[in-house]
């Protein structure tokens, strides 16, 4: 890794509910989440127990005006904390953030999820005390300019990670 700073996180978030650990996709926990490192392995029953003895609220889906909400949200909060905001992508289920940024990624994130639930509770009338997130999310160190753009090319045209390869959003 070069030294001093980023030049940007890779930041991604999701719903509650939406994503389990031991889900197919890949997940991690708190003792193996390091970069380049096997996350948990595989294991539908490990889902099943998240999702039926863990839950204690229905997952979180958003339609198409909280995706709004969310994205006014994290613009919102890099303009008020002077972060600049690459790129953003808020999905049914999660969230994709390409943000330049003088804090720690987990301040970042902690920051944009925050404003994202308080917003989503004023504007889309979810109960105040909703459970909007999961617990932390992904993330990822930009060191190169190569890194920021693919980071920023896959969150604005590449949403298909459920068959594995990139697909352009918009079908191209």
């Amino acid at each position: 890794m070069p030294g001093g700073a980023p030049l940007a996180y890779f930041l991604t978030f999701t719903t509650y509910g939406t994503w389990f650990h031991g889900d197919a996709r890949g997940s991690v926990d708190r003792t193996r989440n390091q970069p380049g490192e096997p996350g948990i392995d595989p294991s539908p029953s490990l889902v099943r127990h998240e999702r039926d003895v863990r839950m204690t609220r229905p997952p979180v889906v958003f339609d198409f005006v909280a995706r709004q909400v969310v994205g006014d949200a994290l613009a919102e909060t890099c303009a008020f904390r002077g972060w600049q905001l690459l790129a953003a992508n808020v999905r049914t289920t999660h969230v994709h953030v390409v943000v330049v940024a003088d804090e720690r990624p987990e301040v970042v994130l902690t920051a944009l999820k925050a404003n994202a639930t308080r917003l989503l509770v004023e504007r889309a009338k979810l109960s105040k005390g909703s459970r909007v997130w999961t617990r932390h999310g992904s993330t990822r160190y930009l060191w190169e300019e190569r890194d920021v753009e693919d980071a920023c090319t896959y969150t604005v045209e590449f949403q298909d990670a459920a068959s594995g390869r990139w697909e352009r959003a918009d079908g191209g």
